[in-house]
C-alpha cells in the first residue's frame, strides 16, 4: 500500500538545492524526485518526495511512520529563516544565502550510516570516499526489491561484519576496526536522546574520530546545525585563501564560530559559496595546500 501526503515546507525550500549531492546507495534523485529507502522499527520501506511549482512536496510513503521519518529525513520543518534573515548582510555568506536560500542539509536515514561515512570521508578524494560508502552499505544491506536502492544500515548489520572484510572492501583497517568496534558496543540511534554536546563528545572520544567526524553525525545523523564540519578540506581552503597563508584543520572553528547555534548550516553556505565563486577572496593565493588529516 502507498499513502500520499502534501505538504508545505516551513520557510524557504527547495527541494533540488538540498538533494543536489543526496544519491547514494540508499538513495537517488532522477528527474527531480527523491526515492530513499527508510528504517521504520524492524522494516524497510521505500518513500519518494517531489517538489511542484508552487512550492509544496508530494510525498509517497508505505506508512504514517515513513512519512515521519520523511520528515527527519527531508528537514522540511527545520526552518531557517531566522539564519537568513540574520546573516543577510554577512560578507561571507550573505550572497550565497540570498541566492541559495532553499537550501537545508538532509538528513540520513540512520545514525549507523552517518557514522560510516565519517570514516570513509577522511579520504581526501570525496568522490572515492563517496564510492567506497556505497561500496560498502550495497555488501552490508541487502537490495530492496523493485529498486536498484540498498536499506540503510544499521549499528547491528555494521557490527556483522568482521574489520577484515571492511578492509578487504577499501576501507583502511585501523578505521575498519574502530566502526566495528564502536556498532558492537552502542546502538547509535540512541544518540537522538542526547544532547548535541554530548553527542559530540562521544563521537570525539571514539579512536579515530574528532571534531570533523562528529559534524557529520550531528549534522546527517541527528539534525543539529549547531556543530560545523571542523576541519572539512573546502573549508581549510577557503580560510586559507582569506588568511592568505595555509591554515591547520582545527583553525576552521574560528570560520564557523560568528555563527553559533547555526554553525553547521553555515558551513554548507560557506562551501556552496567558496564553489560558486560568491565569497569575497584576496587575489593573491597561498603556496600551498598541503595535505591534512581527517578525524
Amino acid at each position: 500500500m502507498t499513502l500520499e501526503r502534501v505538504v508545505r515546507p516551513a520557510g524557504p525550500y527547495t527541494l533540488a538545492l538540498c538533494a543536489k549531492h543526496a544519491s547514494d546507495a540508499t538513495r537517488q534523485v532522477r528527474d527531480g524526485t527523491l526515492t530513499t529507502t527508510l528504517r521504520v522499527g524492524e522494516r524497510v520501506e521505500v518513500a519518494t518526495a517531489r517538489q511542484t511549482l508552487d512550492g509544496r512536496l508530494m510525498l509517497r510513503a508505505e506508512s504514517e511512520e515513513g512519512f515521519e521519518r520523511m520528515r527527519f529525513v527531508l528537514a522540511f520543518d527545520a526552518d531557517h529563516t531566522e539564519f537568513l534573515r540574520r546573516f543577510a548582510r554577512d560578507p561571507l555568506i550573505g550572497e550565497t544565502a540570498s541566492r541559495f536560500q532553499g537550501m537545508r542539509q538532509l538528513r540520513l536515514a540512520t545514525v549507523a550510516q552517518t557514522l560510516l561515512r565519517a570514516f570513509c570521508g577522511q579520504l581526501i578524494d570525496s568522490r572515492r570516499a563517496r564510492q567506497l560508502e556505497r561500496i560498502i552499505v550495497r555488501a552490508v544491506e541487502p537490495r530492496v526489491d523493485g529498486t536498484d536502492l540498498h536499506a540503510p544500515p544499521t549499528s547491528n548489520s555494521l557490527a556483522r561484519f568482521a574489520p577484515a572484510r571492511l578492509r578487504q572492501l577499501g576501507l583502511h583497517a585501523s578505521r575498519a576496526a574502530a566502526l566495528v568496534r564502536i556498532c558492537r558496543s552502542t546502538d547509535l540511534e540512541k544518540l537522538h536522546a542526547l544532547s548535541t554536546e554530548q553527542a559530540a563528545a562521544f563521537i570525539e572520544r571514539q579512536r579515530g574520530l574528532g571534531p570533523w567526524s562528529a559534524g557529520v553525525v550531528c549534522l546527517e545523523g541527528l539534525g543539529r546545525h549547531e556543530r560545523g564540519l571542523v576541519g572539512d578540506l573546502s573549508l581549510v581552503k577557503l580560510m586559507s585563501r582569506l588568511r592568505g597563508r595555509w591554515v591547520e584543520a582545527h583553525e576552521t572553528a574560528e570560520l564557523l564560530a560568528p555563527y553559533g547555534e547555526w554553525g553547521g548550516l553555515a558551513g554548507l553556505y560557506l562551501v556552496t559559496g567558496f564553489a560558486h565563486g560568491l565569497i569575497p577572496l584576496p587575489e593573491e593565493r597561498p603556496a600551498r595546500f598541503p595535505r591534512p588529516a581527517y578525524t
